[in-house]
């Protein structure tokens, strides 16, 4: 098969799961013997932009003529089978679509967030969930700023999500929704129920399996409030108040809390803030971990970490709402805490702490639902099975039109 994907990379300043997620498709399809190219830009160039340019970026936010224009000759020379789009926030613009038209190319898209339903794509404002703009206009989001807390910033993500509505909702073939919890908020937004299929995101084999009964409780992920950081340093002050765990805290990653994780972390021997570690260093950290915690006070759309968890046999922490519900069976795989409660997330990290055989049993459990649910193989024929019925679906409405034409009962508009 022949794919071309599409990304925005996010800037490489920061960890991105959508970044390491196109990363690894595109490796599985290309290691599988299917012919990638890839049709991407990066936020990092914004910074090398001239002022006028980046003066000029939020009106292309919406709509770009001249991405348009230059994906619809690729896609007429190259002539895919299928165009995999992912982000294309802040400089693609969902001009990409119609590029697909143009060229008559099926495309099928991978929802990562909830930018289809709301702005910033979080479902969260205010450090709560909210579901405000939710199958309306999203007049909220630009008047409570919801992106980067600004009003201004705001207003090309609600502009482009009103007027591109419609373009996605009959441009795209098949969307992937990463969990049913994603594609339940969806179908409640309107969107169309037959495009929306569920395909979790696999997880590598990552090499290295947890051999012993682990040294630390491990958070590794963006440092941001939404990430539920702060939620887990004041159940760890809770936890050391109490006498500990006998293991320390080890935190990974870097974001806007950086500086306060790293002062609370200092001169203390249960807490070490680690910084980034690169991605062998994340599959040690993992496979070294007693548990890997995931606390997140926003609806998560997948959760990465907890299935990188899995495929090392560790169990997970993990906040009982968004994906995390689906991904992580309770006292089983690992364990659930109430949501923005830091008395129940030290209440689960004491028990998974506290019993090393049965912590032992859950992360043999974890590793048995990765390999049934989450592994490369697994992942690669759900991907294949999205685009086969996106080609399909592309391919019946063609001969339809054909159809109508060659009756005379076209529109002619």
């Amino acid at each position: 098969m022949h794919v071309l994907v599409v990304h925005n990379r996010y800037a490489s300043a920061q960890p991105s799961g959508e970044n390491k997620v196109v990363d690894q498709e595109v490796a599985l399809l290309r290691e599988a013997g299917h012919r990638v190219g890839v049709f991407e830009r990066r936020s990092d160039d914004i910074a090398g932009r001239s002022l006028a340019g980046k003066a000029a970026l939020p009106l292309l936010v919406p709509w770009n003529p001249a991405v348009r224009a230059e994906l619809a000759a690729r896609l007429r020379t190259e002539r895919p089978d299928v165009v995999h789009v992912h982000n294309v926030f802040p400089l693609l613009s969902p001009a990409v679509l119609a590029a697909c038209a143009d060229a008559g190319v099926p495309a099928v898209a991978t929802l990562h967030n909830y930018t289809q339903v709301c702005p910033p794509g979080t479902l969260r404002r205010d450090g709560r969930p909210c579901t405000e703009c939710v199958g309306t206009a999203p007049l909220p989001a630009v008047r409570h700023g919801c992106y980067r807390n600004s009003r201004l910033a705001t207003v090309p993500l609600a502009v482009s999500m009103s007027v591109n509505r419609r373009r996605w909702w009959t441009g795209v073939e098949r969307f992937f929704c990463i969990s049913a919890a994603q594609r339940d908020v969806l179908v409640r937004a309107g969107m169309p129920t037959g495009r929306l299929g569920v395909k979790h995101n696999f997880v590598p084999e990552p090499g290295v399996v947890r051999a012993g009964p682990g040294e630390h409780l491990l958070y590794l992920g963006r440092l941001a409030e939404a990430k539920g950081v702060r939620l887990l340093m004041a159940a760890w002050d809770e936890i050391a108040a109490g006498g500990g765990v006998g293991v320390p805290l080890v935190i990974a990653g870097t974001g806007p809390l950086e500086r306060e994780v790293a002062a609370w972390a200092a001169g203390r021997d249960d807490v070490r803030y680690a910084g980034l570690y690169d991605p062998a260093e994340c599959r040690q950290a993992v496979a070294r971990s007693v548990a890997v915690v995931a606390p997140s006070t926003w609806l998560e759309a997948f959760g990465l970490v907890v299935v990188e968890a899995m495929a090392a046999g560790v169990p997970t922490v993990a906040a009982g709402h968004g994906a995390f519900v689906e991904l992580v069976e309770d006292g089983v795989t690992g364990l659930l805490h109430r949501p923005g409660e830091p008395g129940s997330l030290a209440s689960c990290v004491r028990r998974i702490a506290a019993d090393p055989d049965r912590n032992r049993d859950m992360g043999q459990a974890a590793r048995r639902r990765y390999e049934r649910d989450f592994s490369p193989a697994v992942g690669l024929e759900r991907l294949l099975e999205g685009y086969r019925t996106a080609i399909a679906g592309r391919s019946a409405l063609a001969r339809g039109g054909d159809l109508r034409a060659s009756r005379g009962d076209g529109d002619s508009r």
